[in-house]
């Protein structure tokens, strides 16, 4: 496996690279993760078992959509690949430090940018991606309100109703979804799709983002999405509203756009986020 990463590695940089220092390091619960080294190129390495390829490649994909806007910084993409059993994706290598005030704004003001240079004709994405292990459908959709509700909501429901965790009627639960965005005007644009603390690291004074689970939607996806696991410090909000202010009401949608999130750990990892999502959809139901 190594000398096939080595291999792809020194085809793309046009020089033979070879693995000097390999070290373990943190990357999620999805993924093993290496720092890779020749001690004068520095590589990020995600490996997985080889049927996870499609979900590096998308990622990858994500990445370098980002990159050409030239608003926030992302990791450069170096290639992906497989071996016998796994598959992996090779990125830059960042050494990410402590971020000060002016780090914090700086981060909102690029991602506010990145949402307002992204403007797209309609909602999704090129192909079907991943938010974590579950595949996130993008078919193109002209409405967000039926974008959201049913390929968001409802396919995240569905999927626990396979497995026998019940919310109530989905197809109820995607009507109120959708009538709470009802009177929401909506420009599409390019998002994260995944965006809180853990995907977020600064080096050099730069703010980077990565782990994108990115397509065309609302903007404010994003933004409710940092509050969801302990919001970002202020000086990020101050820098995003300072550059592209939010519109009244979405203390009420990130509700609904923040549920998707919680459904999709309940997917992944059961226990206390049923709980927590059920919590959820009866604050939504409260606000119909």
């Amino acid at each position: 496996m190594w000398q096939n990463i080595e291999r792809d590695i020194s085809q793309v940089i046009g020089e033979e690279f070879s693995i000097k220092h390999k070290q373990l390091v943190t990357g999620g619960d999805i993924n093993l993760c290496y720092w890779l080294s020749d001690y004068q190129h520095n590589y990020f390495i995600k490996l997985n078992d080889k049927p996870r390829l499609q979900q590096f490649e998308t990622e990858a994909y994500s990445l370098a959509k980002i990159k050409q806007l030239n608003a926030i910084a992302c990791p450069d993409v170096i290639t992906t690949g497989t071996s016998l059993d796994k598959s992996y994706l090779v990125l830059e290598y960042l050494p990410f430090n402590h971020a000060g005030t002016k780090n914090w704004w700086l981060f909102g003001k690029q991602l506010a940018q990145m949402h307002q240079q992204s403007s797209h004709g309609q909602f999704g994405w090129q192909h079907d991606n991943f938010i974590g292990n579950t595949q996130q459908p993008n078919d193109w959709q002209s409405n967000w309100r039926t974008f959201f509700a049913e390929q968001r909501i409802g396919w995240q429901l569905q999927l626990l109703a396979e497995k026998s965790i019940i919310f109530g009627d989905i197809e109820h639960i995607i009507s109120v979804c959708h009538d709470t965005l009802l009177h929401h005007q909506v420009t599409p644009c390019l998002v994260h799709g995944d965006l809180w603390q853990g995907n977020i690291g600064f080096s050099d004074s730069r703010v980077f983002i990565y782990d994108p689970a990115s397509y065309y939607g609302d903007r404010e996806v994003d933004i409710a999405m940092t509050e969801l696991f302990g919001q970002m410090p202020d000086e990020f909000y101050q820098g995003y509203q300072e550059t592209y202010p939010l519109q009244s009401g979405f203390d009420k949608r990130k509700l609904i756009y923040n549920f998707y999130h919680i459904l999709n750990h309940a997917n992944l990892f059961g226990g206390v986020y049923i709980e927590q999502s059920k919590a959820n959809l009866n604050r939504i139901l409260a606000l119909y």
